[in-house]
């Protein structure tokens, strides 16, 4: 079971609406694993994570999922998303930030899922 954080007043624009909908079924995916817990990180509402863990979250209206370094280094070489900058100009050597529809995002969650529960870094 997905666990909701507690959730503080803002205001929301229509385009936030729009990722946290398209995040939904990503969330919903895991909504029975009792390992997974759904909370606010990095200015997101939409952060999911595995035993106190993240592995995959909705930032500026992109799917961000933890993968192994080859595997990243795979989508990136193909065109399907960019390495993750956090903000500060540093990129993330095993995070993928994904467009809506460049993969799809609920089998990349569940690898994401898979490689962090596992541990393997």
């Amino acid at each position: 079971m997905v666990k909701a954080a507690s959730k503080k007043k803002s205001s929301v624009s229509p385009d936030s609406d729009r990722s946290a909908a398209s995040f939904a079924p990503v969330a919903a995916a895991f909504a029975a694993d009792r390992g997974v817990s759904r909370r606010r990180m990095f200015s997101s509402e939409n952060v999911l994570s595995v035993n106190g863990k993240i592995f995959a979250m909705l930032v500026r209206g992109k799917l961000v999922a933890k993968l192994p370094k080859d595997r990243v280094d795979e989508l990136v070489s193909a065109g399907k998303g960019e390495r993750f900058d956090p903000g500060h100009g540093r990129l993330m050597k095993e995070w993928i930030a994904v467009e809506s529809g460049a993969v799809p995002w609920i089998p990349l969650a569940r690898e994401a899922h898979d490689h962090v529960w596992r541990g393997k870094r």
